[in-house]
């Protein structure tokens, strides 16, 4: 069961699959430049970084590279998918709702934008030009 969640093998179609792709590559890359962002800014962010969850400002901002930076990676070539947009849904949830938690909207809109964007995106899945396509199709046991 635990293998269909990270494996989904659902033989999508190829224009669904290619839209998936983009807006995969796309998300991704943008998510990714502020993961770069923040790893090439870390020692002066590690002192002021927000830290929401009362585990410190380095670990805060070592949390958020991971979710932004390396988690990117994986939902770009669709590699445990599911279980990598779980920290990019949990860095923007924590970026709207509690760090810019009462700025105006216009402030945190980008933040929104992503959330909904990797919400849907975690719903709808990869599609079939994805890692975990390939994976769960060769591990799903073949019919004789």
């Amino acid at each position: 069961m635990l293998y269909k969640f990270l494996f989904p093998y659902k033989p999508d179609g190829a224009a669904t699959s290619a839209i998936l792709l983009i807006v995969r590559i796309i998300f991704g890359v943008l998510l990714m430049n502020h993961g770069i962002e923040k790893w090439s800014n870390y020692q002066e962010l590690s002192a002021v970084f927000p830290d929401p969850l009362g585990v410190g400002s380095p670990l805060s901002l070592g949390l958020a590279i991971f979710g932004e930076l390396a988690c990117s990676m994986a939902f770009i070539i669709g590699f445990l998918y599911r279980l990598a947009m779980l920290p990019m849904i949990f860095t923007m949830g924590m970026a709207f709702f509690v760090i810019h938690g009462n700025d105006p909207f216009a402030v945190k809109e980008l933040a929104f934008i992503y959330l909904v964007v990797y919400v849907l995106m975690y719903i709808i899945g990869p599609g079939k030009f994805a890692v975990d396509h390939w994976l769960g199709k060769a591990l799903t046991p073949q019919k004789p």
